[in-house]
């Protein structure tokens, strides 16, 4: 905040000094605009005064103006607005990874609430909702002609309660309605797991605990495995990651890179532009890294997926990110409440905007929607399998007689392994499909050592 105002003062004290130096004519035409101006604010003031005088009910003033606030804000971008103390209030708590709610990050497009991500382990995630959906109706009620903020306010409600949200989805010919119950979101920012010899590390979101959380996960999945000499790579999934602060999206991409520019930020005027930049050090000692991406990816997901495929430390896997790259400054106001007007750009480290364009996966890989009765058929296939039977289950069969019991122990638990990965082909293709890269890249690098 004292940032922002110091940037601020210093611009309003550069204009008086210029203006002292321009000719007559220039100084008569700034008086013309601040005239313009000063008449429009009677105009409004002229509105505001006839509608608390004569409107067929009686208004509250207070209501009034916010509204009209937040009018002005909304007509700039979908992502400026007017947060009044409740919802300020709600923000913040929403930054530090718990709140009440269904569990979507939206926006707003053509007039209806799109989604942009469900959030893991969410009621909104848990009943079906998809990124890219269309809310066109709460309760029965259209969203048609209402802000942003008063949709979601309708989608507001008690824990426990129950909401049904009218669904528009692409491939789907006729809208549906789902039911779903409000609960506490409490959100994990960060989740690991280890398949065969890659740590997969899921983050979520991008509040105060996703640094912290990444840390601990991914010091856990290593010792799991024995060490980082026996870890073959690393898995970041930033799917339906919908963002959030930008310092986390910095600490994030720091982690794993030595040096050079990980995001800058251009506002209007240059001198407020930022470079932030990486400090030595790398979590992984510079292992091989997948990042995974989809169109649910927005915001503090693409600085990121953005920064580690602009210095080639990583190959970014998926589909298409969301196009989210524009900075909001949450300015406390006057009254405990607060905007949030877009105050910047930000640029990859090779000096690209993804504002509207996303970021592209070095490798596109869509992930495969089951159709209806295919996940039986794959099940009744994987049973088959399993019970197929080979040498090793014959009676009387001849020993192996080259390998050692430790050897024949290490070969069995690498086929376990394989096994894993084929098993996770038909749970998350995007995610062994990266898996994959990270295993034939080891590969690479032991022949190369040998």
């Amino acid at each position: 905040m004292k940032k922002y105002m110091m940037a601020a003062l210093g611009g309003t004290v550069a204009g008086v000094l210029l203006t002292t130096q321009l000719a007559g004519p220039l100084i008569a035409q700034e008086a013309d605009k601040g005239g313009s101006v000063y008449e429009q604010l009677d105009l409004f003031g002229d509105i505001f005064e006839r509608i608390r005088a004569q409107y067929v009910e009686e208004v509250d003033s207070k209501k009034l103006m916010e509204a009209a606030i937040n009018g002005m804000l909304t007509s700039l971008d979908p992502h400026s607005s007017y947060m009044a103390a409740d919802d300020f209030s709600d923000m913040q708590v929403q930054t530090r990874g718990e709140f009440g709610g269904l569990g979507i990050e939206v926006t707003q497009e053509n007039g209806f609430v799109k989604v942009v991500t469900p959030m893991d382990d969410t009621p909104a995630a848990k009943a079906g909702i998809q990124a890219g959906d269309f809310i066109t109706h709460v309760d029965g009620e259209s969203v048609l002609g209402l802000t942003l903020d008063e949709a979601v306010d309708k989608m507001r409600g008690e824990v426990g309660s129950e909401i049904v949200v009218t669904v528009v989805r692409e491939g789907t010919e006729d809208p549906f309605d789902v039911s779903i119950i409000r609960d506490t979101i409490k959100l994990t920012a960060a989740k690991g797991r280890v398949v065969g010899n890659t740590v997969v590390i899921r983050l979520t979101t991008f509040n105060d605990q996703t640094f912290p959380g990444l840390q601990e996960e991914l010091k856990k999945a290593v010792e799991s495995l024995g060490g980082m000499e026996n870890v073959n790579g690393l898995v970041l999934d930033l799917r339906n990651n919908p963002g959030g602060l930008l310092t986390q999206a910095i600490e994030v991409s720091d982690a794993f890179l030595d040096k050079g520019e990980i995001v800058s930020t251009r506002g209007r005027n240059p001198q407020d532009g930022e470079r932030f930049n990486a400090n030595k050090g790398d979590l992984i000692d510079g292992k091989p890294m997948v990042v995974l991406i989809n169109s649910g990816s927005a915001s503090a997901s693409e600085i990121v997926s953005g920064a580690l495929q602009d210095h080639r430390r990583a190959i970014v896997v998926g589909t298409k990110s969301f196009g989210k790259g524009s900075v909001q400054s949450v300015i406390p106001l006057r009254g405990d409440g607060a905007m949030r007007l877009t105050t910047a750009r930000y640029y990859t480290p090779s000096g690209r905007s993804i504002q509207s364009l996303g970021i592209s996966p070095d490798v596109v890989v869509n992930q495969p929607i089951a159709k209806e009765g295919e996940t039986g058929t794959e099940a009744a296939a994987a049973e088959a399998a399993a019970k197929a039977k080979g040498e090793a289950d014959l009676r009387g069969v001849l020993s192996n007689d080259s390998m050692t019991e430790d050897e024949k122990r290490q070969y069995q638990e690498e086929q376990a392994k394989a096994a894993e990965a084929a098993k996770l082909r038909d749970e998350d293709y995007q995610l062994a499909y990266a898996v994959d890269i990270l295993k034939g890249a080891a590969a690479i690098t032991v022949k190369a050592e040998n």
